[in-house]
């Protein structure tokens, strides 16, 4: 009979399952280890252009007001991210958004501006229409059957058109104030002291302590693990950067109202798509479709709710768009599908569904962001801009296919 050892994840003597790694090894190693490199790789990537675009812009990228600007030009595409996420996971894809960005900003502007609706009902009504955009077009995909990309496609033209027929081709503006705080607001000091750098604090323990007690979890229950030291190097890095980033906020004007709406969302997103039932049976979803159908997942119905939660998100980008610029114009939105199915496979997602993780495709948001804002400063025209950003993608995409037929 052969002997059970250590190294095949059960202890030779009690049979007791312990973490397949190895709590001494130097933290250095344990984060360059093939699965953790995977995971942090793309973290690794943001910094290094981050760094590339800090030095060829001579230092004006990390500038607290462009810093800023950063994230309140990235804020609906990290948004958006989230829900595309979830239906490209599902198998699918939605080449709406831009428009229904537009025509949620659009229906916006002529409720505040033209009707004088109250600016909460407003939002409230903004993010309904959203949702019922999402599940008019959910429901042709997922019992109709009629693919999305088609469905979307049309979508796409529909909701352009209807963008201007609402504004009647002209630009409405401006909104309330108050409206215009959900993308221009900024946290209101205490007693004039900025609290950039408390919430820092705070999200930094919340992030280790969470990321400790999955950990000793893992390494308790004999699931695969990174070592002590190289959760340390990650988690100083993590905070380093934290700390960096909302020092050069206090600098300004601290931190911005849209960036704790981005945090909630990934936060929430995060615990769905990991923690709850309904986001395990997405990635089975993508996974096997007909496996999930014969295991009892009701695989229309969830195609349906995916689309419905992407109609909301595309709504309140589209809030969040037209607060930014003050006013609702017929070109809103236009290319904004790009970017967010850009960022998703950026970070991770497989084209063939069932793969993507919601920390990827936020920093696949910022990699694409950081590199329009920094070639923006350059100088580089769009046209080039637009060259690169396809390469970019073109490489995401072949490294996700190199990876599955290595696996």
């Amino acid at each position: 009979m052969s002997r059970i050892t250590a190294e095949e994840g059960l202890k030779p003597a009690t049979g007791v399952p312990v973490a397949k790694t190895d709590p001494d090894a130097p933290g250095w190693r344990g984060l360059l280890k093939k699965g953790n490199f995977r995971d942090y790789g793309l973290m690794i990537a943001l910094v290094l252009i981050m760094l590339f675009f800090e030095y060829t812009t001579h230092g004006v990228l990390f500038q607290p007001l462009n810093l800023t600007n950063l994230i309140l030009q990235n804020s609906y595409v990290v948004v958006m991210a989230l829900g595309m996420l979830l239906v490209i996971v599902a198998g699918h894809i939605d080449l709406s958004i831009g428009s229904l960005v537009g025509f949620v900003g659009a229906l916006a502007a002529v409720l505040m501006v033209n009707y004088n609706v109250n600016y909460a009902l407003a939002t409230i009504m903004c993010l309904a229409v959203g949702g019922l955009i999402g599940a008019s077009q959910g429901y042709f995909i997922a019992y109709l059957k009629i693919p999305s990309f088609i469905v979307t496609l049309a979508g796409m033209l529909v909701f352009r058109g209807l963008t201007l027929a609402v504004l009647q081709g002209a630009s409405v503006g401006p909104f309330p104030d108050f409206f215009q705080l959900l993308s221009k607001g900024f946290i209101p000091k205490l007693n004039g002291f900025d609290l950039s750098l408390p919430i820092a604090a705070v999200l930094w323990l919340i992030l280790v302590g969470t990321g400790w007690r999955r950990l000793s979890n893992q390494r308790k229950h004999g699931v695969v693990a990174e070592s002590v030291g190289s959760f340390l190097i990650r988690n100083g890095v993590i905070g380093l950067v934290l700390f960096g980033f909302a020092f050069q906020m206090t600098q300004y004007r601290g931190l911005p109202n849209v960036l704790i709406i981005m945090f909630v969302l990934i936060m929430l997103y995060r615990f769905v798509t990991n923690k709850t039932t309904i986001g395990r049976r997405i990635y089975a979803l993508g996974g096997n479709v007909k496996a999930a159908k014969l295991s009892g997942i009701k695989t229309e119905r969830l195609t349906f709710l995916t689309f419905v939660n992407m109609g909301v998100l595309a709504g309140l980008a589209g809030m969040i768009f037209a607060a930014r610029l003050n006013t609702a114009t017929p070109k809103g939105g236009v290319g904004f599908e790009l970017d967010v199915i850009a960022a998703c496979f950026i970070g991770g997602a497989s084209a063939a569904g069932g793969v993507g993780k919601v920390t990827g495709a936020v920093i696949g948001a910022f990699i694409i962001g950081v590199m329009n804002n920094g070639m923006s400063i350059m100088g580089i025209g769009i046209d080039y801009q637009q060259v690169i950003k396809g390469l970019v993608l073109l490489a995401a995409v072949c490294l996700d296919v190199y990876n599955k037929n290595k696996a």
